[in-house]
């Protein structure tokens, strides 16, 4: 992998979180988990490179996002799709996600991500806060996604670091 500017990066973010990525948490010292996100956004906040996420309490993910700092998203190829849905319903409570999905964790410093990916944004949480149904100026969309009342959290990273695979998602 590649260290990069994400200001090399030459890639639609819609298609990008509209076509899943990995989002793992933890590290080695704390343990780790990945699990499929398809909501998210990137942009720029605060003079910063961001990557937004949204995660359900209930998913174990959320240990490791709350014992730490940083996050990764993993894009991975179209080839990946198994490997993607596997990661979106199984649970890492009881077993580990990475073996169960044939996928190779990467222990960096305080982070982790996906081997196998093509481009990995490294993050570090800037902002968390839990959606609020009194906010929602649409009742139908949080009726319509809420039903449980497992709402989610919103997590906002800056992109500190971004490695890619090959040169498929660089200007040229």
């Amino acid at each position: 992998m590649e260290k990069i500017s994400y200001k090399d990066l030459q890639c639609n973010p819609f298609t990008l979180v509209n076509r899943m990525m990995l989002l793992t948490a933890g590290n080695e010292e704390v343990g780790y988990n990945v699990m499929t996100i398809s909501w998210g956004n990137f942009g720029m906040l605060w003079d910063k490179p961001v990557a937004t996420i949204y995660v359900r309490p209930s998913r174990h993910t959320m240990n490791f996002l709350n014992k730490c700092d940083q996050f990764t998203l993993s894009v991975l190829s179209d080839d990946y799709k198994k490997h993607l849905a596997y990661c979106g319903t199984v649970s890492g409570v009881r077993q580990d996600k990475f073996a169960g999905a044939g996928l190779t964790p990467v222990c960096e410093g305080k982070c982790t991500y996906v081997g196998e990916a093509e481009l990995v944004f490294k993050c570090r949480k800037l902002y968390v806060d839990p959606l609020d149904k009194k906010k929602f100026i649409d009742k139908e969309v949080f009726e319509k996604n809420y039903e449980s009342g497992d709402i989610h959290i919103l997590f906002i990273g800056e992109i500190e670091e971004v490695l890619v695979a090959n040169d498929k998602y660089l200007q040229k």
